[in-house]
């Protein structure tokens, strides 16, 4: 697979963004698909799988020109002076429309429109995204994989974490990758349940956990303020936006993928996006048998047959939206 890196700036950073393809196998017919990760993490857990294909390696395989964007904050984004310290208006509408931008100039394909996967929080800025832009998004389909637009039926450890957007606001944390290479295979080994709300440990191989904590990313102070607010309040407001009442408006496909048993983002959660979308699937993964939690949709031995699969087949019949 070929990798190429590209550099667009956003309010005082330079994105990492990167193309990735299978010369090969590529299919110029196809959209460009750009995969946005989510909180605290980077792109990682969408280009490594620990006992197969990866997400991007799948989707390359099946013909897509995949491109991945670490926005402010995560993988080798760089500052070159502006601030990390920020919430859902730059990440959105500067950070993640600039990637949106280099997507559609930079291209091979011979499509004008691009296909956005929004991973977890990811998904959010993607509905935000379009919120403010129904009409002039350049987007073909997008999808939401454990993306909630509105909070329903909260963990009650999120509702702990998140009950004061003040404190959320000021709390400055560091060293959360390293935490979770110390602790991730202790719990996983000695306390699963402890896991549970994030991955079915009966189900992810962590003999590599060294690699997959490479996701981890430190939260940003600003960003949990605005969650907390997000939480609280039940609709996401974006630079003066309701975020679901802009997103009734977009006459695009959507697909959300939602795990059974997610703790993170509760499938109650994750479905509200449908719930707007005129044009919308659902794909629930896991049954009562092989559970899915929030980490299980990308890193599970399941994950090829149950989503990647599933989301390249989903991708493909919508090729002329």
């Amino acid at each position: 697979m070929k990798v190429q890196r590209f550099w667009p700036s956003s309010g005082g950073w330079q994105l990492d963004v990167r193309r990735h393809h299978t010369p090969a196998r590529l299919d110029r017919s196809l959209k460009p698909v750009l995969l946005i990760p989510g909180y605290c993490m980077n792109t990682t857990p969408l280009g490594f799988h620990p006992e197969g294909m990866s997400m991007i390696e799948l989707l390359a395989e099946r013909g897509f020109e995949v491109w991945t964007a670490n926005l402010r904050g995560q993988g080798d984004s760089r500052s070159v002076g502006g601030p990390r310290n920020v919430g859902f208006r730059e990440l959105v509408l500067g950070d993640l429309a600039s990637a949106i931008r280099e997507v559609r100039e930079r291209t091979a394909a011979a499509q004008d429109r691009v296909d956005v996967v929004g991973c977890s929080l990811g998904g959010t800025y993607v509905f935000a995204y379009l919120a403010h832009h129904v009409t002039d998004h350049g987007i073909g389909s997008f999808v939401g994989i454990g993306a909630p637009l509105r909070w329903e039926k909260p963990h009650a450890l999120m509702k702990i974490a998140f009950r004061s957007p003040a404190l959320a606001s000021r709390l400055h944390v560091s060293g959360t990758r390293a935490f979770a290479k110390a602790f991730l295979p202790l719990l996983a080994e000695r306390f699963p349940a402890a896991l549970s709300m994030y991955m079915n440990t009966s189900i992810v191989d962590l003999s590599r956990a060294d690699e997959l904590v490479k996701t981890v990313e430190d939260p940003i102070p600003k960003l949990n303020g605005e969650i907390a607010r997000w939480l609280r309040s039940g609709d996401l407001e974006v630079a003066g936006v309701n975020v679901t009442r802009g997103l009734e408006r977009v006459d695009r496909p959507f697909l959300a993928i939602v795990a059974n048993r997610d703790g993170i983002v509760p499938p109650e959660s994750a479905r509200t996006a449908a719930d707007v979308v005129r044009r919308s699937d659902v794909l629930e993964v896991g049954d009562d048998e092989t559970w899915f939690a929030h980490a299980d949709l990308f890193i599970s031995r399941y994950s090829q047959e149950r989503v990647f699969e599933p989301l390249a087949r989903w991708l493909r019949d919508r090729t002329d939206d």
